[in-house]
């Protein structure tokens, strides 16, 4: 276990308050394809982890005072991506699919429109820092992939992770936590795990920043593994100078060559689990005075929905559970928003009749003389 994580209560339930007053401190987390059926299932097979029925189980952020839903689509189509949907919730703005951090005057792949400032939106990363506010990003997925890379960069091609530089444009942010090497390194360079980069323009953006931080003076830690996450020290972490006032230092930690691991099939005692990203997050995040704006994604849900692996969905599910619980833990809601929400659903069903308890990944009993699986992904 991370030693930020120990002896966290397990209080999660957050109090109802009649005050009046501005948060000083945001934090976003987004399910990537958590659908309505994921939680109910995620919930199930939470509780039998532990040996009980598990219907009767609350995740964390479902016992947060406020619930709602949300509609999604693009300007452009009626089933939304990560990519539109990112610039919605970022930026308050929609825009088409596959596009990113541009208005819906831009279509995906129009490099003339993408180019126009003009189309360019700003997100609440860069709010926070027109504020003084320090920002990380932590995510299980690539850095540059879509979720992410909406609060950061303005591009009219989601996959244009490497050259058309989504990853320089993450410069400006304090904690850069999540996968994705291989678009920082060029392909004539193997990463620390024996991998080479795709960039093709020569440029190592990995030693760029480190030469960068050098040059500011700051006091910078890059972690490409979970040692190198947990030795980084949050208590005396010193300050960076920057515009207009101290902001806190940075941390880059890139602990994969494209998405990180699902938490099933990753080897713990290398790569660092959601919940331990989130809480180095916030410590180093919490040290600036001013506040902070952090985003904490659950990405592979999505990705392992689009697999078709319910075990896995409903398990990145509760890493993401865990990962609220954590930082609800370590906040204090008289001056920090906690907002969970998703971006969109996915085609899993939660079918037939089971009886109370029944394994969620299991079969349903027969109903008519047909037996079904539970939980279908089409």
């Amino acid at each position: 276990m991370h030693p930020l994580l120990n002896d966290v209560p397990t209080r999660t339930s957050r109090s109802v308050r009649d005050e009046q007053g501005r948060a000083k401190n945001v934090i976003l987390f987004l399910g990537d394809g958590m659908s309505i059926p994921t939680l109910a299932a995620a919930r199930a097979y939470l509780g039998q982890r532990s040996g009980q029925t598990g219907e009767e189980v609350s995740l964390s952020f479902e016992q947060f005072p406020y619930t709602g839903l949300s509609k999604t689509y693009c300007v452009d189509r009626q089933v939304a991506d990560s990519a539109c949907t990112s610039t919605a919730y970022f930026c308050g703005v929609k825009n088409n699919y596959g596009t990113l951090g541009v208005s819906a005057a831009v279509t995906r792949r129009d490099c003339q429109a993408m180019r126009n400032t003009s189309n360019h939106v700003d997100s609440i990363l860069a709010w926070a820092q027109d504020a003084g506010k320090s920002t990380g990003l932590v995510t299980t997925t690539r850095i540059t992939h879509a979720s992410p890379a909406g609060g950061y960069s303005h591009t009219a091609e989601r996959n244009w992770e490497s050259d058309a530089d989504v990853a320089r444009s993450v410069w400006g942010t304090q904690v850069v936590l999540g996968g994705g090497r291989r678009a920082f390194r060029p392909n004539t360079v193997k990463d620390e795990e024996g991998k080479r980069g795709v960039r093709i323009d020569g440029v190592d953006l990995v030693d760029e920043w480190k030469r960068d931080k050098l040059r500011r003076g700051a006091s910078s830690s890059y972690a490409w593994d979970r040692d190198g996450l947990l030795g980084v020290n949050t208590d005396t972490t010193e300050y960076l100078l920057a515009p207009a006032k101290e902001v806190l230092c940075p941390v880059s930690g890139l602990f994969d060559d494209n998405h990180m691991q699902y938490h099933l099939d990753a080897d713990p005692t290398t790569e660092p689990t959601l919940p331990e990203m989130t809480a180095t997050a916030i410590k180093m995040l919490q040290k600036d005075k001013a506040g902070y704006f952090l985003f904490v994604e659950g990405g592979r849900i999505d990705h392992a929905h689009h697999g078709t692996s319910a075990k896995k969905a409903l398990d990145e599910t509760v890493q993401f559970h865990e990962a609220v619980r954590v930082a609800a833990e370590l906040t204090d809601e008289k001056d920090t928003l906690i907002v969970v929400t998703s971006d969109h659903a996915h085609v899993m069903s939660y079918s037939g009749y089971p009886t109370r308890g029944n394994d969620i990944l299991g079969e349903s009993p027969a109903q008519q003389g047909c037996q079904q699986n539970t939980l279908f992904l089409h």
